[in-house]
């Protein structure tokens, strides 16, 4: 039987890894989607030689590794290649997060999944955890993190899913103003009410 599964999900530069560290430090198994998919494009990975088969060798960098930049240029705006994209990497990022989730333990699992929303499915999770910003937030945090301008950064949001989207399908909301506090006891109240619901499976 898989373990008890939370998908943490939020918009971008909402804080959905500053979440995910403060359920690390309470022992939870995390696994980041997002970390996966960079490995799963490694040199000598076969998603990798999928993707330059796909789409070419000038995808790769002089070192033979994916250039991120060059591929979101080619899939920007290409609904086509964006699609082709997905079908390559999500299969590959989701048997490597199904091993490692088999490998993880603990009384309950975060599996950290940006693209929650847009991916439509949570048969795989038995929770939705949302870390929500305000909007203006999103975009003054991306500014300051990426060095984009607004229009930049608003282009960034409206790419993903909207947030009326993303709060129609959660669970459990954290509200991720700025104050870490505040985002600890937060999760401390979750890790304890995760811990009931996942003894109780």
């Amino acid at each position: 039987m898989p373990p008890f599964r939370i998908a943490l999900t939020g918009g971008i530069a909402s804080g959905k890894t500053t979440v995910a560290d403060l359920f690390a430090d309470l022992g939870v198994p995390v696994i980041d989607t997002d970390l996966i998919a960079r490995e799963v494009v490694e040199p000598g990975q076969p998603a990798l030689a999928k993707v330059v088969e796909a789409f070419g060798r000038d995808v790769l960098d002089a070192e033979g590794r994916l250039d991120r930049r060059r591929m979101r240029e080619r899939i920007f705006g290409d609904p086509d290649a964006r699609l082709r994209l997905e079908a390559i990497l999500h299969p590959a990022i989701r048997a490597e997060m199904e091993r490692q989730s088999r490998a993880a333990g603990g009384a309950y699992q975060v599996l950290v999944i940006p693209l929650f929303a847009e991916g439509r499915r949570r048969d795989h999770v038995d929770r939705v955890l949302l870390v929500d910003a305000p909007e203006d937030l999103q975009v003054e945090r991306l500014m300051r993190r990426d060095g984009v301008t607004s229009e930049q950064a608003r282009a960034s949001l409206n790419a993903q899913a909207t947030r009326a989207e993303r709060l129609a399908m959660a669970d459990d909301i954290v509200q991720n103003t700025g104050h870490v506090q505040d985002l600890r006891a937060a999760v401390a109240g979750l890790h304890e009410k995760y811990r009931r619901l996942a003894a109780g499976m």
